[in-house]
């Protein structure tokens, strides 16, 4: 078998690129690739050649991703060009600052909660004494009801 460093060689800029296809982060792909050779690294004995080893690491790559994104889950979804367009035009911003105003007490909250504070559901269920799947809901409603403001807003 050729040299693991050979194999990193190789096999690492593709690896990178593929997770920050999923990631869209270079800090995130550059660490998630760094432990992708680790894990390979450890586990090379299992690889039994049944696949490329490119298909092996994509694997492996693959499921560390998703063992980050269940660690770390995004926080902002709201429509995404919402979001693009409010922190690159200031006039996007007070329009969508404007449309969180007119949100009920408690969309507006989990709204605060989720965009600002980086709270999981889970625990901005907890913070409002309520369930994780409310805050889910509420969160959904709230998101439909800002699109609705923005598009008649803008």
């Amino acid at each position: 078998m050729e040299s693991f460093e050979h194999l990193y060689e190789q096999h690492a800029r593709f690896i990178y690129r593929f997770l920050l296809s999923r990631c869209h982060d270079e800090s995130i792909a550059e660490e998630l690739t760094q432990e992708t050779f680790y894990q390979a690294y450890r586990s090379l004995k299992s690889y039994d050649r049944t696949c490329r080893m490119s298909t092996w690491l994509c694997g492996i790559a693959k499921t560390l991703y998703a063992a980050y994104v269940r660690e770390h889950p995004p926080t902002v979804d709201l429509d995404d060009s919402m979001i693009a367009n409010a922190q690159a035009d200031p006039v996007d911003k007070v329009r969508l600052l404007k449309a969180i105003r007119k949100l009920s007490d408690s969309q507006r909250e989990v709204v605060y909660l989720r965009m600002y504070g980086d709270l999981s559901f889970a625990d901005i269920g907890e913070v409002m004494d309520r369930s994780e799947n409310w805050a889910r809901v509420t969160f959904y409603r709230a998101k439909e009801n800002l699109r609705r403001e923005m598009k008649r807003d803008g």
